[in-house]
């Protein structure tokens, strides 16, 4: 091949200017089809062409990535954990930390996607930027992790909103006896009804996560103003400085660093508009946009919202052992008075985790889908096959909605099974997180050329992406901590065990099935890529 027909991608890599040409390194995609449509394509593994349609603008795709993440309602759903490890100053004072350290995340993340905008995200910017010699491990490992991560995310927010739906139904009806298997009905039932808008109701998925952005906003103000005006005061000694360490800690150190990552689990799954990307318009501008602002939204009201709790707390001891199993309700209760009012305010909350696990199905069936596309799924020309009709991946989509479905029948055996599945979310997340910003944090130091898309950080990437990284490192150290000691088989904390069982897993299917056949996203690029580093 003759040098004049080499040219840099933006990480530096040598490869042939006509796959350079396949990925815009300042605008994603290269356009193809021209007209009004907005249809983009991509090359896979075998050449195949896949169509996607751009539907969302800056707007829609915000509104999608704040409802996605809705933090002051995951606030809301899971604070009770750092009431009795950290106690309130865990809860403000981390929030505070999560913030900062997951925009650091979030400012990174949105530097790569400036860069090279595709549904596959961490694990497409860790195949450009790793090593030649270990390119090809790399991605595998980081593109299954994240699918790992994410269909764990999506199945605890299935989880989130059939349990919630079980605790009002405990609130209208004291007699009402609860059963496993109802929650794992009720997951199925949100399930089918996600599965369905993402399929048959697609084009209308940028207006309703439009709604849904309305309803964050404005429900949290509802939720809010009563609780304010009617509630019990708590002193602000109370809510900024104390500190409570009831679960056998004899550090309050860690148990404030375990209160912390209450707040932590709020802010976490921020990416989900980078897995939308090709199906967004002007993605190298608008993706970093939306991460920095998605945070700056829902760390407010997230932070807000946990001020407003411990202000209007009330009785500790009573929210925390309300038999509906979620002291937000609890505490709407103790503050209305009203069992109707409690059910309507509960109810705010739950429909806008309902229409985030909408879009979470979306988001995490397109990471699927870009996987597939590249070769790393079992069967993946089945999964990365486009529907020609509705220009979805709708086999992804299903695929997605089957595991959430089977993984819920493990709640009628034991919720702490699924619980311990569940776990990984947080742990596996942040190293899918991490993954890139090391490697792109390598490229810095050692001064190697990186052609940069319309965002970036300039002089300051050096330090956020330290700062980014030694967040996500204390992140994934504490995650695994047990929740309480001493331990045992029923409060054990299983993210650590199943995610090293995950990790096996992997390395043996790479072992398998990957090693010498796998190369990663845009195979013809990255074999030249290996070819010319060598």
């Amino acid at each position: 091949m003759s040098q004049d027909s080499i040219e840099m991608t933006p990480f530096g890599t040598r490869v042939p200017r006509q796959y350079v040409q396949e990925i815009q390194p300042n605008s994603g995609l290269k356009q193809r089809d021209g007209g009004s449509n907005g249809m983009i394509g991509s090359a896979s593994n075998t050449g195949a062409r896949y169509q996607m349609e751009r539907k969302f603008g800056s707007l829609s795709i915000l509104a999608l990535s704040i409802t996605l993440l809705a933090s002051w309602e995951s606030i809301a759903s899971g604070f009770s954990e750092g009431l009795t490890n950290g106690g309130p100053a865990a809860l403000v004072w981390g929030m505070l930390l999560s913030i900062s350290g997951t925009m650091a995340l979030a400012m990174s993340l949105g530097e790569l996607a400036s860069i090279c905008p595709l549904a596959g995200a961490q694990y497409h910017w860790t195949a450009l930027l790793a090593p030649p010699k270990i390119r090809a491990f790399c991605t595998w490992m980081q593109g299954w992790i994240t699918v790992f991560a994410w269909q764990a995310a999506g199945t605890s927010i299935c989880f989130l909103v059939a349990t919630q739906i079980q605790g009002l139904m405990i609130l209208n009806y004291p007699d009402y006896v609860y059963e496993r298997w109802h929650g794992t009905l009720l997951m199925w039932a949100v399930m089918l009804v996600s599965l369905a808008i993402n399929i048959f109701a697609v084009r209308s998925l940028p207006l309703l996560q439009l709604c849904g952005g309305i309803m964050h906003i404005a429900f949290f103000i509802v939720l809010v103003v009563p609780l304010v005006l009617l509630s019990p005061r708590s002193t602000s000694k109370f809510v900024f400085t104390q500190l409570l360490n009831e679960n056998g800690w004899k550090s309050n150190g860690v148990a404030w660093c375990l209160g912390m990552l209450t707040v932590t689990y709020s802010l976490t799954g921020f990416d989900g508009a980078l897995h939308m990307s090709e199906e967004v318009r002007n993605p190298a501008k608008v993706i970093p946009r939306i991460l920095i602002q998605t945070i700056a939204i829902n760390g407010t009201l997230a932070f807000a919202f946990i001020l407003v709790l411990l202000y209007c707390i009330g009785d500790v001891d009573t929210v925390m052992s309300t038999p509906t199993g979620y002291p937000i309700i609890a505490i709407l209760y103790q503050t209305t008075g009203s069992v109707r009012a409690a059910t309507a305010m509960q109810a705010a909350i739950t429909s806008v985790g309902f229409v985030s696990n909408i879009a979470f199905l979306a988001s995490v069936s397109r990471l699927t889908w870009a996987f597939a596309r590249d070769g790393g799924l079992p069967y993946s020309k089945f999964f990365a096959k486009v529907d020609g009709k509705y220009h979805i991946p709708f086999r992804s989509i299903c695929l997605v909605s089957v595991i959430t479905m089977v993984l819920s029948l493990i709640n009628i055996a034991s919720t702490t099974a699924l619980e311990a599945i569940l776990a990984l979310t947080t742990s596996s997340i942040y190293v899918s997180y991490t993954i890139p910003v090391v490697l792109m944090l390598r490229k810095r130091l050692l001064h190697e050329p990186i052609t940069f898309g319309p965002w970036t950080m300039g002089r300051w990437g050096l330090a956020v992406n330290l700062y980014a990284i030694v967040y996500a490192i204390f992140v994934c150290i504490f995650v695994i901590f047990p929740t309480e000691v001493p331990v045992s088989a029923t409060n054990m904390n299983y993210s650590g065990p199943v995610f090293l069982g995950v990790l096996l897993f992997l390395i043996c299917d790479w072992l398998v099935r990957g090693r010498g056949r796998y190369i990663g996203p845009l195979k013809e690029l990255i074999q030249q890529a290996a070819q010319t580093d060598r």
